[in-house]
């Protein structure tokens, strides 16, 4: 059994398979699942899990070149914003924006975060 990491194997599974520049989200209970894109749905209950426990756990996991976040984040949920910035440097884009982003990506993990705009798009790095 895996000891470290990502234990979820759908997860493990689809970040195995990146590769250099593909992107993930890690989205609220509330982002729209383009048709097409596969999505691992981790929400359980209202708010359960977080976003940032998602994010935290996937960015210990994953390597991450860049990362975009909705503008609006800064009115709309300036806790999340912070929060996400003290882990990593984020572009802004509007939120329509990173919902059209989402439409390429090869994966979208849900969780039960109800806040607004707890969304972030995931650009896959290299290791080496």
């Amino acid at each position: 059994m895996k000891k470290h990491g990502i234990i979820n194997r759908d997860i493990a599974s689809a970040l195995a398979s990146f590769g250099h520049t593909d992107l993930l989200v890690i989205g609220d209970c509330g982002l729209p699942i383009p048709k097409g894109v596969p999505c691992i749905d981790l929400s359980y209950k209202i708010g359960k899990p977080a976003f940032l426990t998602i994010l935290e756990a996937i960015l210990d996991d994953f390597e991450a070149e860049a990362a975009f976040i909705a503008q609006e984040i800064t009115d709309g949920n300036p806790v999340v914003e912070k929060a996400i910035m003290e882990k990593m440097k984020a572009d802004y884009i509007t939120h329509d924006e990173l919902k059209d982003l989402s439409k390429q990506a090869k994966l979208i993990i849900r969780t039960g975060e109800a806040t607004p705009y707890a969304n972030i798009v995931l650009r896959s790095g290299v290791i080496f």
